[in-house]
Formats: C-alpha cells, sequence, structure tokens
C-alpha cells in the first residue's frame, strides 16, 4: 500500500520546531571529542551528546543518532556513549574513530527529559489529536537540521542511524526527510498488521502509536519512501519484535521500491539472534556507512 511523503508527514503531523544552541561544554577524550549540548527546540531545551573525531579538520560526514527505549528512561542520549546491554559497545566513540559526527538528543519522557511518564504524555497528546511519536520526529528532525547546520558537518553526508526506538525514528524520519542521504538501522522493522494478528504489537511502547496509520500505509511502504538513498536494515529472526513473517511482508514491499536501485538496499537477518546488536550487524553498518557517507 503506497503511501506519498507529504501524506506521511500529514499523518505524523511533522512540524520542526526552531532550533538554536544555547550552549556547548566540550570534552577531549583520548581519541575523539564529546560536546555536551543544550539546544533549544522552539520553546524546550533539550540535552543533546554529540562525538566527533579529535583533531580532524573540515566538513565531515555525519550521523543523526536515534537512541533506544528499552524501558530506560532515564539513559536517553548517554546511550551515545554508555551503550546499552542489547549494543556491542556504545556507538558515539565508534562513530567518532571512523571519522562521523554523531548526534543523539533525550527524546520526550526519556533522559533529562523524564519528567512525566511515557503513559502520560502519550494520553495527553491523544486527547488532542496527536501522537507521542509525533513529538519525537519533529524533534528528532530539528536535531537534523542544527546538525547540517554545523561548520564541521557535510550537510550533503548526513546518515541516520538506530537500533530499536531509535530505528523507528531513523528509517520513519529518512522516509520524509530527504537531507537523510543513507539510513542504517536494527531490531524494529515489521509489518505491524502482522504483527497485530500474531499478538507481538504490544511488546512496543505506546509512544509508537499514530492514530489511522495503518489504514493508509505500513512499515513497509514507509521504507519504500526511503528509495532509492541507501538503506541497511538489520534484525534478529528470534526477536520478538521482527517475527520473520511480519519482516518478510515489510521487506516484500521496500525492496519492490528499489527495483531500479539494485545494491542501495541490504538486509542483515540473524538466525537464533534476539533483540540486540550482532557483530555482523557492527561491520555492515560500518561498512555501509563508509561506502555510502
Amino acid at each position: 500500500m503506497a503511501i506519498t511523503r507529504a501524506r506521511l508527514r500529514q499523518l505524523i503531523g511533522l512540524v520542526e520546531p526552531a532550533v538554536s544552541l544555547s550552549a556547548a561544554q566540550i570534552e577531549q577524550r583520548d581519541d575523539y571529542e564529546v560536546e555536551h549540548l543544550t539546544l533549544r527546540l522552539g520553546d524546550t531545551e533539550v540535552r543533546g551528546i554529540l562525538t566527533r573525531p579529535l583533531k580532524v579538520e573540515g566538513r565531515l560526514p555525519a550521523i543523526l543518532y536515534g537512541h533506544s527505549h528499552g524501558g530506560r528512561y532515564d539513559i536517553g542520549a548517554d546511550e551515545l556513549l554508555d551503550g546499552r546491554e542489547y549494543l556491542l559497545d556504545p556507538l558515539g566513540p565508534a562513530f567518532a574513530r571512523a571519522g562521523y559526527v554523531t548526534l543523539a538528543i533525550d527524546m520526550p519522557v526519556f533522559g533529562k527529559r523524564a519528567t512525566v511518564t511515557e503513559g502520560a504524555a502519550a494520553k495527553a497528546l491523544l486527547w488532542y489529536g496527536k501522537g507521542l511519536f509525533s513529538q519525537m520526529l519533529c524533534d528528532h528532525s530539528a536535531a537534523l537540521t542544527y546538525l547540517a547546520s554545523r561548520p564541521d558537518v557535510d550537510a550533503e553526508r548526513i546518515g541516520a542511524f538506530g537500533i530499536s526506538m531509535g530505528c523507528t525514528l531513523s528509517y520513519w524520519l529518512a522516509a520524509m526527510d530527504e537531507r537523510i542521504k543513507a539510513v542504517a538501522h536494527l531490531c524494529c522493522f515489521a509489518d505491524l498488521r502482522k504483527m497485530i494478528e500474531l499478538g507481538n504489537h504490544d511488546g512496543h511502547g505506546v509512544y509508537l502509536i499514530v492514530p489511522g496509520l495503518l489504514n493508509e500505509a505500513d512499515a513497509g511502504a514507509i521504507g519504500a519512501l526511503v528509495a532509492p538513498r541507501p538503506q541497511l536494515i538489520c534484525i534478529g529472526e528470534a526477536d520478538s519484535l521482527t517475527p520473520p513473517a511480519a519482516v518478510a511482508l515489510a521487506w516484500e514491499e521496500t525492496s519492490a521500491a528499489y527495483a531500479n536501485a539494485p545494491g542501495r538496499l541490504q538486509l542483515v537477518s540473524e538466525p537464533g539472534v534476539k533483540h540486540q546488536e550482532t557483530p555482523r550487524m557492527r561491520a555492515a553498518a560500518l561498512s555501509f556507512f563508509a561506502g555510502n557517507l
């Protein structure tokens, strides 16, 4: 079921807040640099964490990093530096060592913004006909605008990456925003209608509900909007959020959009693997960005 980029933006309610930098503190580590940022998104101050190569001049490729959920509302953007139990190790340092400027911000109800529960925030927004995921995507879009504006970033070489909730943030925003030139996402690509049929949809947080979406589109159609830009999809076949039957349906629709773009869509499917990054996924992601950014 095809959907246009404009219609998806309308369903999401993607209206990017104005973004500006309020404060920055630079920390040098052994072989990379960290910037602790305060960004103003509209009327809200939001924490950002940025990693970059040490003593590299000129405009660099960049990655917009979507942090995961995992029920740890206290973590948020800290994931970039500290990692998570389902990551091999933190990706901020890894991407910096590979030559990228990488930015993560706290999503609503996470990190320094964990002042209200996910349920309370989602319910309040739904009363007004809005969704928490819509708010997240609006903020993620503003973070992209800030990243593209930096003098050390080549705005024509920005990619997106995320695992779990960060996966959805990454490929959904890439579907709606062509400033993202390549996207790699892990552990959350699956047909939602099939997930409901299987009963697996309840594994998602309430944040992901977009009212009316499934009347018009599903995950595969959203992934298809990224085409012909490069896209890497990584899943574990024993992951309850990426059951093979649901992945197959989403993959069929997304891959059809890449029929005239051979080699630009890649799938890493790991048998017996649950909700976690694997060495094969990490190697694929680094190779993917090296080849496309």
